[in-house]
């Protein structure tokens, strides 16, 4: 099978396209680069497709370099048959191939060595041929001085037998096929921490049971965390009758005097060898979807928290809430450069209120605020009413932005090379600020898992979760575009092509020459060659650059098309960008070429009409209900203003402007079944909702969806 048949086996596709996909990648071309500059070869497959395709590859890499592996060494022990050999070439399949090499791989001294050793493996063949003989009168031949009796013979040849049925590809792959099926997963709970205080989060599994292929993978993965803090006991297991079933199916052939000892080695095998093996693939399995899962979630989450809506270039005053050691307040340029900060302290129990009003109107005066970023943690609802009780001279915005990953943010080396003269806590506001003006700008320098939009993150495939991680951020930062001279170092590493070295060059480079004028000066940037400027030239803008063309998302490729377009049309190239009335007469395939075809040319006619139009939304200011500050506020019943804060499997969790969120379960989103919480609600989403159910004890509030805005 080659890559693209097996690729094929799962990307719903032409296998041209997979062709030509591949081809790119080899060539080192980016993701994001192949999705939006190389449409009529791929076929308009998007950048999910694409990424799919690239670990398809790296997947069939990895089989085909396991797959010498095995032969290889199978080989050096002179066991290679030609059936076997075949078996391995014609299988894809890891476990499989494992299966295969199971009886040849190195491994401990088991029993059944020690029995080869004694020199029962002949009887143990005459045992597994089940031929009708006399087992009692044979095994006299093996006795020895290391096997006295016939007991310790037997044993030893069924110690054998055991293992191969262990190391039978085909019964393993049965039993799979039944824990798949039937599998479920039993817990109890450790006596001894019953009562321990962190478990009580975990009760409902100190005595649970259900279908492992029906479990909800935040429910797997909270009874994995529950085990591994040693709460509770784990198993996962099937009917043992019907494993042995199958097993004898395959093994036993006959009726006869050789049966009992079969039987004895079918159950020994099964015990002690198939079971654990096999019951702990079928939990990895589980496991590892739960995983992906959970991945998926906490992907899609981040890719909408880092698309919120801007608030644009406007001048921010931040606030980091808090009460005994005040408010830390900053004030911020359009370009997110601090300009000055202070603390105040208008709550208890310092009391200032009245002149922290007039600190604060006198900053919004002299540094021309036009919005305030208050953080959403201790103190925020606080704030923000006091905020609201100043009479300014103008209309100032306020916004409530969540701090999540601030405080890491602010100890990082980046804000530290950001900001070496101030303490952390002044990071942390600027943070504040800056993620109300441009959120994507500012939350690529945390890391994802520290921003609190997932579920388990901490719990599941730490690789693989960076791996998705770092690929949403730079799906969203170059779906985008960035300023190329306010781009910080950090932003500037997720555009396609440029990465982490030649984004230190670029910011180099703009200190020492000034600002870009146009995108061929990129390839000025010390490193920066011929392949980088391909992938990454169109993801970066110019305003008010030398050529319009360069504040839009047309390549560099395509600028002489667009020229001859605007040739074509006795206009220059400036009064063909946003001339909607002149890009509808435009007529694509006469501008087709070797290189840009019918759907790439749509794409620049498109982008003609809104050059460098950014897709995400303006922010906008909302509203919580002010008569509720804490959760002792709450009633049943009432139905209140929130934001949706975080998507999980099984719900949506949602902002009422107090400390704890409440929980809308994914049976409360709407009338009828819902299979999947992002088709009814998004991150940052305003809603209504109607209080059901308040523990104020536990600190739990359950919410039903009322409206979606």
């Amino acid at each position: 099978m080659t890559n693209i048949q097996f690729i094929s086996k799962t990307v719903a596709t032409a296998v041209l396209n997979i062709q030509n996909t591949v081809q790119l990648l080899e060539e080192d071309c980016t993701i994001p680069f192949i999705s939006r500059y190389r449409k009529d070869k791929t076929g308009n497959l998007d950048e999910v497709q694409i990424e799919q395709i690239a670990k398809l590859q790296k997947e069939y890499e990895v089989i085909v370099k396991r797959k010498e592996t095995i032969v290889k060494s199978i080989e050096e022990q002179k066991s290679l048959s030609p059936e076997l050999k075949q078996k391995i070439q014609q299988s894809f399949d890891l476990q499989e191939l494992e299966d295969f090499y199971l009886p040849y791989k190195k491994k401990k001294k088991t029993r059944a060595d020690v029995a080869r050793e004694n020199g029962l493996e002949p009887l143990a063949i005459i045992i597994m041929a089940q031929n009708n003989v006399d087992v009692d009168f044979m095994v006299k031949k093996y006795l020895n001085d290391k096997v006295p009796n016939k007991d310790q013979a037997l044993q030893g040849a069924r110690d054998i037998i055991a293992e191969w049925i262990n190391e039978n590809s085909y019964v393993r792959k049965q039993l799979r096929r039944l824990f798949q099926r039937k599998a479920t997963i039993t817990t109890k709970v450790v006596k001894a921490k019953k009562d321990d205080e962190k478990a009580q989060k975990f009760d409902q599994y100190f005595n649970w049971s259900e279908s492992l292929a029906k479990t909800p993978s935040h429910r797997l993965l909270a009874m994995l965390r529950a085990e591994n803090e040693g709460f509770i006991k784990f198993k996962v297991e099937v009917d043992s009758n019907d494993a042995y079933d199958i097993i004898d199916e395959l093994v036993l052939k006959v009726q006869n005097k050789t049966t009992p000892h079969v039987q004895l080695a079918i159950e020994d095998s099964y015990k002690r060898l198939l079971n654990p093996a096999i019951s702990n693939e079928a939990l990895q399995e589980a496991k590892a979807k739960a995983d992906a899962n959970s991945i998926q979630v906490f992907a899609n989450n981040l890719g909408q928290l880092l698309l919120s809506p801007p608030l644009g270039e406007k001048r921010i005053l931040a606030i980091d809430p808090g009460f005994r050691s005040g408010c830390k307040v900053v004030c911020l340029d359009e370009k997110g450069d601090l300009l000055y900060n202070e603390n105040i302290y208008p709550h208890a129990p310092q009391n200032e209120t009245t002149m922290a009003m007039k600190k604060i109107r006198s900053m919004v005066n002299a540094y021309q605020i036009d919005a305030i970023s208050i953080g959403n943690g201790t103190a925020s609802r606080e704030t923000e009413f006091f905020i609201k009780k100043i009479a300014f001279d103008k209309p100032v915005q306020v916004f409530i932005v969540s701090e999540a990953g601030a405080s890491v943010y602010s100890a990082s080396k980046i804000a530290r090379e950001e900001f070496p003269n101030y303490d952390v806590t002044v990071r942390g506001s600027v943070s504040i600020g800056r993620r109300l003006s441009d959120p994507l700008a500012e939350l690529v320098k945390i890391d994802p898992k520290s921003i609190g939009v997932g579920q388990y993150q901490h719990d599941v495939d730490q690789t693989k979760l960076k791996e998705e991680l770092d690929n949403t951020v730079i799906r969203c930062v170059n779906s985008v575009g960035i300023n190329i001279n306010t781009a910080s170092k950090h932003l500037l590493s997720y555009v396609s092509g440029i990465g982490e070295k030649l984004a230190e060059n670029i910011v180099q480079y703009r200190t020492e020459n000034g600002p870009f004028e146009d995108r061929k000066q990129l390839k000025k940037v010390p490193r920066l060659g011929e392949k980088a400027y391909q992938q990454g030239a169109a993801f970066i803008r110019i305003s008010n650059g030398k050529n319009p063309l360069d504040n839009s998302a047309v390549h560099p490729e395509a600028y002489a098309i667009v020229e001859k377009m605007a040739k074509d049309l006795k206009l220059s190239v400036n009064d063909l960008i946003a001339n909607k009335e002149k890009t509808a007469v435009i007529k694509p395939e006469n501008y087709i070429t070797s290189e840009i075809g019918l759907l790439g040319l749509k794409d620049i006619i498109k982008e003609l009409e809104k050059p460098g139009l950014d897709p995400r939304k303006s922010a906008k200011v909302f509203e919580f209900d002010p008569n509720v500050k804490t959760i002792k506020d709450l009633k049943n019943g009432m139905i209140l203003p929130g934001i949706v804060n975080n998507i999980t499997n099984f719900g949506c969790f949602v902002d009422l402007g107090i400390k704890e969120s409440g929980l809308v379960h994914i049976s409360q989103l709407k009338a009828g079944f819902v299979s999947d919480v992002n088709e009814v609600v998004k991150l940052h989403q305003h809603v209504q909702v109607k209080v059901t159910e308040v523990d104020e004890e536990r600190k739990r509030i359950q919410l039903t969806m009322v409206i979606t805005h």
